[in-house]
């Protein structure tokens, strides 16, 4: 059984999945920010590295490392945590593990290095500009034609994101986007970066790469809401989505993780299909959030997690499909700007067969708030569901919603 280092490792409803296949597989050992609790059953060891700082991260895998003489040889080092991103790259690089390249890891996380480096190799994307103040993003906005997308450099999850429409808008969602906080950034006073709107479906494709190459697990479709801000509602994926075989689609994620030399390790790349081609609107240097990776488990049998255990040692991926379902996951959000939620609990006698998880995530008691500038989450519970296509899915997805039972008044 190889020995496989984790970095930290999120919240328990999203990950814990991933987390217990890969220690059915791999001999774990977990670096996190505080003593384990849901993790210990799926993992041999433990460091603590209190704030988990990026040194105090490297020096725990070099200490694994170093200590693998006794226990055992380590084989990889990886993660699926944002905040880690590139302290593992940089962990990997110390101690000699396959891994992203720090510099490629901090072109995930840097949207203006992304951009710059796209823009390089030539490689399609929207027109974008860093700026400093409202007067900067002002100009600039004039100078592509309204509407624009507004948003943070160093953001996550759509965060301060925003498709403004004129001048007066732009000035009133420019504060969000620059005072998000800016990690890891060279010149963190430019933080707020103004860019082309590009119409067309926008998708994701979360992909595993081995020594460059770049391997296509899954593709995401998006359902979004609450504009001007792009706050995804649910998405959806199936196991034999035709765009994974898409040439230009393959080509595409080739020229982007060449662009930014990205080696080994999960990307999320967000794009958008338009008359042109496809076009990058980010690229992540880990698999995708919320429950996207068990949607893909649902839907294909293909475990992302293990795709990524897997490249992370040096070694082949197992992307063999063994079923060819559509599967996804809707979120209910409240009625109000400011919501109070007295009861909140699923009627699992309403809930369709295709249903599978059906979680509340507030407790009676606490204000929820709409997404805003500020917020983009604003959710109270999923559904989550697979069926045999994707119409069966919509439907099965709307009745478990339909099955939320929810007490609540203006706060």
């Amino acid at each position: 059984m190889k020995r496989l280092v984790v970095v930290g490792t999120g919240p328990r409803l999203y990950r814990e999945f991933m987390l217990r296949r890969i220690g059915e597989r791999y001999d774990v050992h977990l670096v996190i920010g505080r003593p384990a609790e849901w993790e210990a059953p799926y993992v041999s060891g433990v460091s603590v590295v209190p704030g988990m700082t990026a040194d105090g991260i490297v020096a725990a895998v070099r200490a694994v490392v170093a200590q693998g003489a006794i226990d055992g040889a380590v084989d990889g080092v990886m993660t699926w945590a944002e905040d880690h991103v590139v302290d593992t790259a940089l962990a990997a690089a110390a101690v000699g593990l396959p891994g992203p390249g720090p510099d490629a890891a901090r072109a995930c996380r840097d949207k203006h290095v992304t951009r710059s480096a796209l823009a390089a190799r030539g490689v399609p994307q929207p027109q974008s500009v860093l700026v400093a103040d409202v007067a900067e993003a002002r100009a600039v906005a004039e100078k592509f034609g309204y509407p624009v997308v507004i948003k943070p450099r160093a953001g996550v999850a759509s965060q301060a994101v925003a498709l403004v429409r004129d001048g007066e808008e732009l000035a009133d969602h420019f504060a969000s986007a620059h005072r998000l906080p800016a990690a890891d950034l060279r010149s963190p006073d430019r933080s707020v970066m103004i860019e082309e709107y590009l119409t067309g479906e926008e998708i994701g494709v979360d992909s595993v790469v081995r020594d460059g190459r770049v391997l296509p697990v899954f593709v995401s479709h998006k359902e979004m809401g609450y504009a001007p801000y792009f706050e995804e509602t649910g998405h959806w994926t199936r196991g034999d989505d035709p765009l994974l075989g898409d040439p230009a689609i393959t080509s595409f994620l080739t020229q982007v993780h060449a662009a930014i030399g990205y080696a080994t390790g999960a990307t999320h790349t967000e794009l958008k299909l338009t008359d042109e081609g496809p076009k990058l609107i980010e690229i992540n240097g880990r698999l995708g959030g919320d429950l996207i990776s068990y949607l893909c488990h649902s839907a294909s049998g293909v475990d992302p997690g293990l795709a990524l255990a897997a490249v992370s040692c040096g070694d082949v991926p197992d992307l063999t499909r063994t079923r060819a379902l559509c599967a996804g996951i809707r979120f209910a959000y409240p009625p109000w700007h400011e919501t109070r939620v007295e009861e909140i609990a699923f009627d699992e006698s309403g809930l369709p067969p295709e249903a599978d998880l059906a979680v509340p995530l507030v407790r009676p008691g606490e204000v929820v708030l709409l997404p805003h500038k500020d917020l983009m989450e604003g959710r109270v519970a999923f559904a989550t569901a697979a069926a045999a296509t994707r119409e069966e899915l919509s439907a099965a997805l709307d009745r478990a919603l339909a099955a939320l039972r929810c007490t609540w008044s203006p706060a």
